[in-house]
């Protein structure tokens, strides 16, 4: 059956069948350099493999017990969180929503990003691209990619 139900019918997803084969769950903390990376890295990864490879979920929908953002997770091969520090929020919500996680990735670990907050200099007229690196954006792709193919 498709993602689509009609009333009174239940939806089931199947891997590789009407959803995405892989679920990448992505810090997107709009407070540091580190979030926005990661956040940036993932839509990347998207565009360069395709929906019907890997799709990002919706980290929110997992404790507010959002079903499809549930059964497209079951159905998942592989579920990969991407962190842009330690506090690694990302990874705390999938294993909470009780899903295995395939591999973990934290921006400052994996690729040595140094967590830089958004608000330092907030005032003196700096735009979000002053914090972001494209060569880090870049970085976190590629190893989200290879998170993908182990």
């Amino acid at each position: 059956m498709s993602g689509d139900a009609t009333e009174g019918q239940e939806v089931v997803w199947e891997a590789g069948k009407n959803t995405h084969e892989n679920i990448i769950y992505s810090c997107f903390g709009g407070m540091s350099n580190t979030g926005v990376t990661a956040a940036l890295a993932s839509l990347e990864v998207v565009k360069t493999l395709g929906l019907q490879k890997v799709a990002i979920g919706c980290l929110g929908g997992l404790p507010t017990q959002v079903v499809p953002v549930y059964t497209k997770t079951a159905a998942a091969d592989r579920v990969v969180t991407v962190d842009g520090c330690p506090f690694e929020c990302g990874r705390k919500v999938v294993e909470q929503a009780g899903f295995e996680i395939w591999r973990s990735l934290v921006l400052t670990r994996d690729i040595g990003m140094t967590k830089k907050p958004l608000n330092e200099d907030v005032g003196q007229g700096k735009g979000l691209d002053a914090y972001i690196l494209q060569e880090e954006v870049a970085q976190a792709k590629e190893a989200i990619i290879a998170a993908l193919a182990d």
